[in-house]
């Protein structure tokens, strides 16, 4: 049998919080239906007490289980295993329980990670811009790829904020961590050499992108809303 498999570092604890948020994500998506728990039932072609086991208690769908689950939901199966959607982010109702957290600087620099998506701001001369970029983090700051001239070049010595962020539609919950400093145009031959041998995020939009920007940090500030 394929099982389905969530996302999870192999560990039991992983595992059960991803199949938690599996089913924060099916009950999400019933109720923006206005199905009940049978009503869903039936669309799947499962038994009211088999769904509850798949969803709430832990068991394991097959791929056959999950295709005609998604369907039910008006989904696909990725979507429930990922979150996703066509949408903005946000759009489920804010759940009870829920607080807002300050976020140590070690840990908002944890939760840059590696590399990503973030978003730049910055003032230009058509006034205050926010644009997504590719980024990669070494040595503590903010690197990325663009073309010289647009406005995710900023200025060399100006100052901007750059911000990434999560959320979980499903548990109503996130955070953000936001950084502010000071833009460097890397075009010493030897140091582009190095970063693009180092970075991990290549440009999504594609195209002539060679202009190296890094982002020094002055401030390195995070938040997250959770239960609590």
């Amino acid at each position: 049998m394929n099982h389905m498999t969530t996302p999870s570092d192999g560990s039991p604890d992983a595992a059960t919080a991803a199949l938690g948020v599996l089913a924060a994500r099916v009950a999400l998506r019933r109720r923006q239906l206005g199905l009940s728990h049978d009503q869903l039932a039936t669309r799947a072609d499962m038994a009211p007490r088999y769904l509850t086991l798949l969803t709430e208690l832990g068991g394991e769908f097959d791929a056959d289980g999950l295709q005609r689950l998604a369907r039910a939901l008006e989904t696909t199966p990725q979507e429930l295993l990922e979150g996703g959607g066509d949408g903005p982010p946000g759009q489920a109702l804010a759940a009870p329980g829920q607080g807002l957290r300050r976020l140590g600087p070690e840990e908002s620099r944890d939760r840059l990670g590696s590399h990503g998506v973030g978003r730049v701001g910055l003032a230009t001369p058509d006034g205050p811009a926010v644009v997504p970029v590719n980024y990669t983090v070494l040595g503590g700051a903010i690197v990325y790829r663009t073309a010289p001239g647009t406005v995710a070049a900023a200025e060399p010595g100006s100052q901007v904020a750059f911000e990434v962020d999560q959320v979980d539609d499903a548990l109503s919950r996130g955070w953000s961590v936001l950084v502010v400093g000071t833009v460097e145009h890397v075009t010493e031959p030897a140091a582009v050499s190095r970063l693009a041998e180092q970075a991990a995020a290549e440009p999504w939009a594609g195209g002539e992108r060679h202009l190296w920007v890094r982002i020094h940090p002055t401030r390195v500030t995070g938040r997250a809303i959770r239960a609590t």
